[in-house]
């Protein structure tokens, strides 16, 4: 089930808060009144829209809203659950044979899981089993990084049209020297597109696609565990030994505990 990742408007928020707070601290709120120019705002926004049109296909960027959404959201993939999984899997396996493990699919809602299943009861070998499902991480893997291509080629943009911005500025500043109320207005969208263009990528675009593959590489992680699940399964390995083997894949604190556990239940 997944959940509002909240740490990511936090994070966003707290960022905009900073600079909020040092603009009006230092100048009042004429002072953060002065760092909202329209014209910067679009030679930014308008420009990294623009070169992300040229850098990827109209389907690829029209998904770039519900990849940038995984960002925001959290989905519970628990480690000790799939391991616990396993070992009850592993037990009925032994009892009843691979083929009583179909009953229990019903009850199993991650595809990924239920796939390896099938190929062990269907009698793949493991060699065979380890290549397919490694295939699918493999293709899953090259998907997200496709959706997150996008914001991280954003971010490196963005800083680019923010110096664009700067040189626009300049050049009407210098040919509106003997106009000196223009000067104010060309110097704001001088200096407003850089901090815009550096503001969006440091606190949206690349943190943002840091986010999604941190959540790619710990996706990753888990199906590799399931991997090692389902060849266990299918080689009937008793599940005691599919608990010990599963068990390293989780956290480090986790594994204390249980260590701590079994130490008060031998005492």
């Amino acid at each position: 089930m997944k959940k509002i990742d909240m740490l990511t408007p936090i994070g966003i928020l707290i960022g905009i808060s900073m600079v909020v707070f040092g603009v009006i601290s230092s100048g009042g709120m004429s002072g953060f009144l002065a760092f909202i120019d329209v014209p910067s705002i679009l030679i930014v926004l308008g420009g990294v829209f623009g070169t992300l049109c040229v850098s990827f296909p109209l389907k690829q960027l029209k998904n770039m809203g519900r990849v940038g959404k995984q960002a925001f959201q959290s989905k519970e993939i628990n480690v000790e659950e799939i391991v616990g999984t396993f070992v009850h899997l592993s037990e009925k396996a032994r009892r009843e044979g691979l083929l009583s493990l179909e009953a229990e699919l019903e009850q199993i809602d991650d595809s990924f899981v239920k796939k390896g299943i099938l190929l062990a009861i269907d009698g793949v070998e493991p060699e065979m089993i380890r290549e397919l499902l490694e295939d699918e991480i493999a293709a899953v893997e090259e998907r997200h990084a496709r959706g997150r291509s996008m914001f991280e080629k954003a971010g490196d943009y963005a800083p680019a049209w923010g110096m664009i911005g700067t040189l626009v500025g300049l050049v009407l500043m210098l040919k509106s020297l003997n106009t000196p109320s223009s000067l104010g207005p060309n110097m704001a969208i001088a200096l407003l597109t850089t901090f815009y263009g550096a503001l969006l990528s440091n606190l949206f675009f690349q943190p943002i696609a840091a986010k999604l593959a941190g959540k790619t590489e710990h996706e990753l992680f888990v199906k590799e565990v399931i991997i090692e699940g389902v060849i266990g399964l299918q080689a009937g390995q008793n599940s005691r030994f599919v608990q010990a083997k599963l068990k390293v894949f989780a956290p480090v604190e986790k594994q204390k505990l249980e260590e701590k556990r079994e130490h008060v239940r031998e005492a």
